[in-house]
């Protein structure tokens, strides 16, 4: 682990709902969604969720990448997101 990577904050549940809470991405997201429950992402929200991420994480994520179509919850988000921010 790089001195970075050990600078930025971790992405946890709770930091990729908040992440998702914008209103630019789900305008009214349910507070008590369970991290298991379908989500859909459209195109600008997706977007703006990975231009989020980059700026708080220091991930660049291209949208076009096919992985993207498995954003389906919020913990398959994160467990995603886990695995690319320690790498």
């Amino acid at each position: 682990m790089t001195a970075e990577s050990e600078a930025r904050p971790g992405i946890t549940v709770d930091a990729v709902r908040e992440l998702l809470s914008d209103p630019k991405i789900f305008a009214e997201l349910p507070p008590g969604l369970d991290d298991d429950a379908e989500l859909a992402l459209d195109s600008l929200g997706l977007v703006w969720f990975l231009h989020q991420l980059e700026l708080r994480y220091g991930l660049e994520i291209e949208p076009a990448e096919a992985f993207l179509a498995e954003f389906t919850s919020i913990r398959r988000i994160t467990d995603y997101l886990v695995d690319a921010h320690e790498s």
